[in-house]
């Protein structure tokens, strides 16, 4: 099984992603955005874009990598990533389920005050690349086509992963406390 943890930047998908991986039996994070790093990274400057998720090769290579994972690994792979374009949904999240693989999604929303207050404590200033574009994250995730949606304004990230393992029908491990963990920061 795949699970794909959507939602605009702040919103807790590397939290979240990390606590079902801490408490799942036999699971694995795969992170999308390292072959974006990799793109960027690895051609020349003229070609370069904005937007990594913009080249066609990002996403035939994420879904072809997770069909490859998938289908070799026995386990569960959790996949926290920003997509906010239908057509690019489509053609990695639409196109593993059309090949008969289980991919649950889930977009976490919050206000945008929650969103900008949490990145800022991580160190996000007012003009980042990730503040620019929280109004159109909001936007496109808040709509139909991006459920299944939890609210994580005022719920912890184990409160979160237990809202995601049931709705996915998967057990998760004992919980283990933090006294300085409260919620999403």
């Amino acid at each position: 099984m795949i699970i794909w943890i959507n939602g605009a930047f702040g919103c807790g998908k590397t939290s979240v992603s990390n606590e079902l991986n801490k408490r799942l039996e036999n699971s694995y994070i795969y992170d999308p955005e390292e072959v974006g790093f990799f793109i960027r990274k690895n051609i020349p400057t003229d070609l370069k874009n904005n937007d990594f998720q913009d080249f066609t090769l990002w996403r035939e290579f994420n879904y072809s990598m997770l069909s490859f994972i998938s289908t070799n690994f026995k386990g569960t792979i959790i996949v926290p990533m920003t997509i906010i374009n239908e057509q690019y949904f489509d053609e990695i999240v639409g196109k593993l389920k059309s090949d008969g693989l289980v991919v649950k999604h889930f977009t976490l929303l919050a206000s945008r005050d929650t969103l900008l207050d949490r990145l800022n404590r991580r160190g996000d200033g007012e003009n980042s690349w990730v503040n620019n574009r929280i109004d159109r994250c909001i936007q496109c995730l808040d709509s139909e086509y991006f459920k299944e949606h939890i609210i994580t304004d005022d719920k912890t990230i184990e409160e979160i992963a237990e809202i995601i393992a049931n709705s996915c029908s998967l057990n998760l491990l004992s919980q283990r406390y933090d006294l300085n963990e409260d919620v999403i920061s």
